[in-house]
């Protein structure tokens, strides 16, 4: 199954006799937001203006649970996640589409929530809002109760140790702007620098200048070159476990799988027993 849908093939589905539920997780990162000031406020973005019966999904509320020692946005509580996509509308027998602003990052986490959680029809709009050509809404919808419930699958999320394993016996690829992998510059963590063992990828390169994803094959090209190969193990981090699910969505696209790190370098820098690399080299 497709992991990403096109605003026309979405046009199309919403008009069809089995629409799926629309989730708006509208959300930016911003240095004054990790640091607990006010920020982009996706809630008003939302009312303002958004794709009709949508329902708006809060990130920080309830695709992560509260920073502490998981990291920035570590997993939700499950229960409270479930009875969030429930109030949603979202069922386990309904396709969803999630979409965001456009960068795709906030799309991505709720996409590899719901996948992680055991939903069997999930797809994100490729590049967003932006690339909609239809008509918005400013009507909150209140959709029947759905009947998801969260079961997360054995495969698919990794913890620090198991990071730390892969970069030594897989691939592990940092998903975060190279002069953060490198340690030049670090906006919002305490230290720079990057798991040792992992390669850099930068997420911004897995999409066109209009934020849409890159063909499949010219995404698993890239991911070859950075030595994803027959039965390779692959895993992703970021900062925090977001930007990190859009390289895992890109993975998808691309036909590969790969696990996620939710903690990811807020959790890891964190902790001053883990080691630490800097500069352009994996170790």
């Amino acid at each position: 199954m497709n992991a990403i849908i096109s605003a026309t093939e979405l046009a199309s589905d919403l008009a069809g006799g089995d629409p799926p539920v629309l989730l708006d997780v509208r959300w930016q990162l911003s240095v004054a937001k990790a640091a607990g000031e006010p920020s982009f406020d996706g809630r008003a973005a939302y009312a303002a203006g958004h794709l009709p019966g949508a329902v708006f999904v809060d990130l920080d509320r309830e695709l992560a649970g509260p920073p502490g020692t998981g990291g920035r946005h570590p997993l939700p509580d499950l229960a409270e996640f479930g009875a969030a996509m429930r109030r949603a509308g979202v069922s386990r027998g309904t396709p969803v589409v999630v979409y965001d602003g456009g960068q795709g990052w906030a799309a991505a986490r709720a996409w590899w929530m719901l996948r992680w959680t055991g939903h069997p029809d999930v797809r994100v709009l490729d590049g967003g809002l932006p690339a909609w050509q239809g008509e918005l809404s400013v009507d909150i919808p209140e959709p029947a109760e759905g009947d998801f419930q969260p079961a997360p699958g054995a495969a698919g999320l990794l913890d620090a140790d198991g990071a730390a394993s892969l970069a030594r016996t897989g691939l592990l690829l940092d998903a975060r702007a190279g002069e953060r992998y490198r340690g030049e510059v670090e906006p919002i963590d305490p230290v720079g620098g990057h798991i040792p063992g992992a390669v850099s990828a930068p997420t911004a390169d897995n999409v066109a200048a209009d934020g849409r994803f890159l063909p499949a094959a010219e995404l698993a090209a890239r991911f070859k070159a950075l030595g994803v190969s027959h039965g390779t193990e692959v895993g992703v981090y970021c900062g925090s476990g977001v930007s990190a699910a859009h390289q895992v969505l890109a993975l998808a696209v691309a036909g590969i799988p790969a696990a996620l790190y939710v903690g990811s370098w807020s959790q890891w820098s964190a902790d001053p027993a883990r080691p630490v690399a800097v500069g352009p080299d994996p170790r």
